[in-house]
């Protein structure tokens, strides 16, 4: 092997050392696994093929093409060639179905490509199709496999006017779809965590009373990113006197710890108020108390309220906060304000000071707003911008039936929201009602 030779091969291998760094960079880049795929296609085209098509499989077994990128953008028809696939035969002949079902990587020559007319399932016409329409004379078709499970597959292709694929290529194409097997794992793993963390925190909250005058409703929307629990909570019952009870708290962290702790102070907190009905600054003390005892390396913030109808009918919030963002008050005419009233120290700070609480008038059809902070705090951003934006947003929706208000609110307040949100209305009747 002369001089020439020898550079040409050490070429060689940079490019495909480069070309597969690239790929790892571009599948852990992001864990939309189309996203990162359609990248991963842009990378191949032109370096190793003059085109390139990912499928990958749903969760039902069916599959979908979710990527396909020609080195003449031209050529592809508007919209793409994307979009779900026929459902694999029971007698593979073609060669995704054969790779889908876990033969390959495969080697097609031009002999091994006939017209579409001649697929043996609809699938393989699918797939005679794209060759003929991107004018292939060479191609690879690879299984994305993870786990020893299929995930999907991978085609490149040539065309005649370029170095034909070989054998030599297999063990290449086979470190790619490695590759682009970890990251789209990784997804499908993130997802199926994420969404088993937002059921564990769905079945730790309670449901709401549906009896009185009083309209309530609630949400719990878990973090844009991440897959864990968090400690956001909300809860509401009525005392034996007659009150209802309006509750809204957030352990620090976010993990199983977290979520633990808050539906253990949930449960204390729901015993402590039954049991002594006393004004929310006490029953906070208390809580506090416990908390120190039990949880003495953890804060968490609350916001204790109870609503109540007096003899002439109309209703009253009494309230006091550990630390919590203040509710907010929003009438029928839309007018806000934020009840400020009754502030102390999180739970878990310094039991021994004395708690207060504050008591406002309620108007008629007015609503009652408490939320976690995940509702207006944004990364690099002042808090008091969050606090107005949430007013502006409440003000609109002052008409609106509550379920109407919770979605609204958290579509125009939670897009892209690093943090758990919860929250937690309640709105007085339209008429005051003497109480017999």
């Amino acid at each position: 092997m002369d001089d020439l030779e020898v550079d040409q091969a050490v070429q060689r291998a940079l490019d495909r050392l480069t070309l597969l760094a690239e790929t790892t960079t571009a599948m852990t880049s992001t864990l939309d696994s189309y996203a990162a795929v359609g990248r991963v296609c842009h990378i191949l085209v032109p370096q190793l093929a003059d085109w390139c098509a990912v499928d990958l499989l749903n969760d039902d077994g069916r599959p979908r093409r979710i990527s396909v990128v020609h080195r003449n953008p031209g050529t592809l028809p508007v919209g793409g060639l994307t979009g779900l696939l026929p459902p694999l035969p029971e007698e593979p002949v073609g060669p995704l179905a054969r790779v889908l079902l876990g033969a390959g990587p495969l080697l097609l020559t031009a002999a091994d490509i006939p017209s579409p007319d001649k697929a043996a399932d609809p699938l393989h016409a699918r797939q005679l199709e794209l060759f003929d329409q991107l004018g292939t004379h060479t191609a690879v078709v690879a299984p994305v496999r993870a786990r020893r499970q299929v995930l999907g597959a991978l085609t490149i292709g040539r065309s005649a006017d370029r170095a034909p694929l070989t054998y030599d290529d297999l063990a290449m194409v086979e470190d790619l779809t490695h590759r682009i097997a970890l990251g789209v794992d990784n997804a499908r793993l993130h997802r199926q965590m994420q969404h088993i963390a937002e059921r564990l925190q769905r079945s730790l909250l309670p449901t709401l009373p549906q009896t009185g005058p009083l309209q309530m409703a609630a949400r719990y929307a878990p973090a844009a990113t991440g897959a864990e629990v968090g400690g956001d909570w909300y809860d509401s019952f009525p005392l034996p006197n007659g009150s209802t009870t309006m509750i809204m708290g957030d352990v620090t962290g976010h993990d199983l710890r977290a979520a633990i702790t808050m539906s253990q102070l949930r449960n204390m907190l729901r015993g402590i108020g039954c049991d002594r009905q006393e004004p929310p600054g006490r029953i906070l003390r208390r809580l506090d108390l416990a908390h120190q005892s039990l949880y003495p390396q953890t804060t968490a913030t609350c916001l204790y309220a109870l609503l109540d109808q007096g003899d002439d009918g109309g209703w009253t919030i009494t309230y006091s906060s550990a630390g919590h963002p203040p509710p907010l008050l929003i009438t029928h005419e839309g007018d806000t304000r934020y009840l400020k009233g009754g502030r102390g120290l999180l739970l878990g700070v310094d039991p021994t000071l004395a708690r207060h609480d504050a008591t406002e008038a309620l108007p008629a059809r007015s609503t009652v707003l408490m939320y976690t902070d995940g509702l207006i705090e944004r990364r690099g951003e002042d808090l008091t911008h969050g606090l107005t934006r949430l007013r502006q947003h409440a003000a609109a929706l002052a008409r609106e039936d509550l379920d109407t208000f919770c979605d609204e609110l958290l579509t125009g307040m939670g897009t892209d929201h690093t943090d758990d949100i919860a929250l937690l209305v309640a709105r007085t009747p339209a008429q005051p009602e003497r109480t017999r």
